[in-house]
């Protein structure tokens, strides 16, 4: 149950202007984020938090907005409040003062997206006796709110335009479009049109307290022009760990070309041979999307085409001088640069991290064996930099995400496995060369470290689970490790996923090696084949298999089948440790949503040995 029963009030009923022409199409609390208004996160916001009714008024498109509202989950719950002329920010609320006249109400504009923590707020304001508490944070360019020592409203530079005053000198803060009200201030705003910040200064006047709350670190983004709504859409991808959203509606992009950052709603059907890099594609823009056509920064609508730069959807590093790229669970940072008028891509490393080393000799070792790896460019030892050739950014997984023929996606990964394959036997044969690596052993007490992991960052860390007496299952991971150990050994990626091949040109190259060591080549076929990131179809994976196993023996290589399922389990309980560490150690919290299939691949793998390893089956089957 929700915490508070308080109301919530959504001023909607702006023109859009600064949006044009995106809002000769759609109202900007409809605008999508991820195949999700504006709104619907605001309001699904709420609902954590209260179970109290909203408001919402209304004036452009009005009709569209009332629709949204009575095929939604929250039509039971919403009280409209029609305006014309539109009444402002503060003759809104006092239009609605019927309705939210009964106790504290909370006002959250209808075009900003945030993470400010609503609870916090409400709180504050409850025990504060404040008439007013507003969401606040420090941004210089919006630095109009101006407070005393106590963080009290007293004074508002120009009104309504959050555009500050350089030449006054005063503690500023910026008005996020967020606040909890006490009823009392619906006194202090005439009838007709207003701005709300007339209440705040008369109630403050008045020996009311109006409190600034800080929420300065918050993410906060008010979506008044393309630019910040493409980077607030950039911004959500992040914060899910993609690149590329597509809306599961779209059924044909089979032959799309993509790069950068993606999205494409719902009610689009993309032509041949589209190519997009870096776009949005808006609901029902198929007319503007012909055959054959290059789409670079920008947003696309169903009749307009809105050019952007690239860094205004991506933002940019002044101190490494390029654009933040990459959103795996590594610690180091890839920027994209420009060198000699081209593009390249900036590592950024840890001062003393062993990592970065390894990373330029594995990298000049399997270049020389003929391993699709970045070009180094450039290295900087002294600062732990390097900078590669650059492969863009679509990843296998990725390019799954548009809806490809099967044919194509066998296709892919056979090129794959040819990757593995010469990695397996071909650079293998030359370990000797790369003594950094040949000492790097994926033995028994690696196995072990990665069923460590897996207890103490899964089965305790997000599972909570406390076993009495683990012995029993220790000597199961024990018994795991040894046999695992006893086989021969080739060189690994180690890694070996989806989100770790780059698709350049139609052509899969490797990334994040650096991890590569010396073990079961079963490995690596099992990260690629049964992984959590993508769950590839039962009968393709069996020709894959076939595939790769005929390609080992057409180079005279043993293969040990029975490592086969040793590697399966032990892949799937490191990559479940993997994901418990990033997300609840490193707050990479979008690894979570892998879990569920991480978590299905065990079971089912499990469940073939359950005779040989019954106290892991146990325990398995019941989480």
């Amino acid at each position: 149950m929700p915490k508070f029963s308080i109301k919530i009030f959504l001023p909607a009923a702006g023109l859009g202007e600064r949006l044009r022409p995106i809002t000769y199409h759609i109202p900007k609390p409809l605008l999508p984020i991820l195949g999700k208004p504006l709104i619907e996160i605001t309001l699904e916001k709420f609902s954590v938090v209260s179970s109290g009714e909203i408001g919402i008024n209304l004036h452009y498109k009005a009709d569209m907005m009332k629709d949204w509202v009575t095929n939604s989950v929250f039509a039971g719950h919403v009280e409209f409040f029609p305006e014309s002329p539109i009444l402002g920010t503060g003759g809104a609320l006092k239009n609605a003062e019927r309705f939210l006249s009964g106790g504290p109400f909370l006002v959250h504009n209808a075009d900003i997206l945030s993470n400010i923590d609503l609870e916090r707020l409400i709180d504050a304001h409850l025990s504060s006796g404040n008439i007013a508490t507003l969401a606040t944070h420090d941004y210089l360019k919006y630095n109009n709110v101006v407070i005393d020592d106590n963080g009290c409203v007293i004074d508002v530079e120009n009104p309504g335009k959050s555009i500050p005053n350089p030449e006054r000198i005063a503690r500023k803060i910026a008005y996020t479009g967020i606040a909890i009200y006490s009823p009392e201030i619906l006194r202090f705003l005439p009838v007709g049109v207003s701005h709300a910040t007339v209440a705040w200064l008369a109630a403050s006047k008045a020996g009311h307290k109006v409190q600034a709350l800080d929420f300065t670190g918050s993410y906060w983004s008010d979506i008044g022009t393309p630019a910040t709504y493409a980077s607030a859409i950039v911004n959500a991808l992040r914060n899910d760990g993609e690149t590329v959203y597509i809306h599961p509606s779209v059924k044909k992009c089979s032959s799309t070309e993509i790069d950068g950052y993606i999205v494409i709603e719902e009610g689009n059907e993309l032509g041949q041979n589209v190519s997009l890099r870096n776009c949005i594609v808006l609901p029902k823009a198929n007319p503007l999307i012909r055959q054959g056509e290059l789409f670079e920064n920008c947003i696309l609508g169903p009749d307009f085409k809105i050019d952007l730069n690239e860094t205004e959807i991506l933002g940019y590093s002044e101190e490494a001088g390029g654009i933040l790229i990459g959103i795996g669970g590594s610690n180091r940072e890839y920027y994209r640069i420009k060198k000699a008028g081209s593009s390249a891509v900036l590592m950024k490393c840890g001062h003393g991290d062993p990592d970065y080393h390894r990373h330029l000799e594995y990298t000049k070792f399997f270049s020389k064996y003929s391993i699709p790896v970045p070009e180094i460019t450039e290295e900087t030892p002294d600062k732990f930099e390097a900078v590669f050739e650059d492969l863009g950014d679509v990843t296998l997984y990725s390019w799954l995400k548009c809806r490809r023929e099967p044919e194509q996606i066998e296709g892919i990964y056979r090129k794959v496995l040819d990757i593995a394959v010469k990695i397996h036997t071909d650079a293998t044969q030359h370990i000797s060369e790369c003594p950094m690596l040949q000492e790097r052993l994926f033995d028994y007490e690696h196995y072990r470290w990665e069923t460590g992991y897996f207890f103490e960052r899964f089965i305790e860390g997000i599972k909570n689970i406390k076993i009495k007496n683990p012995r029993v299952l220790q000597d199961q991971f024990h018994n795991i490790a040894e046999k695992a150990g006893s086989f021969p050994k080739t060189i690994i990626h180690r890694d070996f996923q989806s989100q770790n091949i780059m698709i350049h040109n139609g052509i899969p190259r490797l990334i994040d090696f650096q991890g590569a060591r010396m073990g079961l080549p079963a490995y690596d076929i099992a990260s690629i084949l049964w992984d959590p990131y993508y769950r590839l179809d039962d009968n393709m994976r069996e020709r894959l298999l076939e595939y790769y196993l005929n390609k080992m023996t057409a180079t005279n290589t043993t293969i040990h089948l029975e490592t086969l399922i040793l590697c399966r389990l032990q892949r799937h309980m490191q990559a479940l440790g993997a994901y418990g560490f990033l997300s609840k150690i490193k707050g990479k919290k979008y690894f979570l949503k892998h879990i569920p299939e991480g978590l299905r691949l065990l079971k089912e793998d499990i469940t073939l040995v359950k005779n040989d390893y019954p106290e892991l089956y146990r325990l398995v089957m019941e989480l």
